[in-house]
């Protein structure tokens, strides 16, 4: 089993949309895929029509492994299940916090069920805190969507400063262009500059900037499930691919 966390620091930069299509994209392959729904907003989830276990509260998430289980759903998708989040996943931190040995208690949960698939793919919420550190120590790839701005490329920066004062494994980071736009010059700078300062971090394949990833919430499913020959579901795939390998 394989731990794949689609992450970022920053909110709105295609995290969600870049862990319902990875998670997608590998049960295509024929890999057993759980997506895990860390975000109490629950888009990933909205996106796959599941609705959340109203028994998995508290901190049970981590400590009751049949309730845990008893959470997962199935979803319209060969080989993808869905463990949907809830709002109460808003106090992780505060749970996490009265634990002994928090930073290992999200893998504890997690290898619960390894044996039920070959990768679980986790939608995170976008912030640095006890649980983003269980993230970390958690995932064999931590998968980075980052837009071509300045501010994205600020936080980005922020990212690899915390593993690297933290001491955490800066190879597991496998960042990526995301909602990228050809034709605006500040886009095409800011990743020749990313990619010449972080060669080690990023990957090959850029995500473009895409309607049919708006239309996602519309549909309600993945990329690939309704525009399959389109730019972004063949990026997604080559994402997915790649992250495979390297994690």
């Amino acid at each position: 089993m394989k731990i794949i966390a689609s992450y970022s620091n920053k909110g709105g930069v295609g995290k969600t949309a870049s862990a319902v299509n990875i998670a997608y994209c590998l049960a295509k392959e024929g890999h057993r895929v759980l997506l895990c729904d860390l975000d109490p907003q629950g888009a990933s989830s909205f996106y796959f029509r599941v609705k959340p276990s109203k028994k998995l509260k508290g901190d049970r998430f981590f400590t009751d492994v049949k309730r845990f289980t008893d959470a997962i759903r199935g979803s319209d998708f060969d080989n993808l299940d869905i463990l949907p989040a809830n709002t109460e996943f808003r106090d992780f931190d505060v749970f996490l916090a009265r634990m002994k040995r928090s930073q290992s208690r999200l893998k504890k949960a997690l290898k619960s069920v390894g044996n039920d698939y070959d990768f679980i793919v986790l939608d995170c919420p976008p912030n640095i805190s006890t649980l983003s550190e269980n993230v970390f120590k958690a995932s064999d790839a931590i998968v980075v969507p980052v837009i071509p701005t300045t501010l994205s490329e600020r936080t980005f920066e922020q990212l690899v400063e915390f593993f690297k004062e933290h001491k955490l494994e800066r190879k597991k980071i496998l960042a990526f262009f995301s909602m990228a736009q050809a034709t605006k010059k500040l886009h095409g700078e800011t990743m020749r500059r990313m990619r010449k300062q972080h060669a080690k971090r990023f990957l090959d394949v850029t995500i473009p900037f895409s309607t049919d990833v708006e239309k996602m919430g519309i549909h309600r499913a993945p990329v690939g499930s309704f525009s399959a020959s389109h730019e972004a579901a063949t990026a997604y795939r080559k994402l997915s691919k790649e992250v495979a390998k390297k994690a």
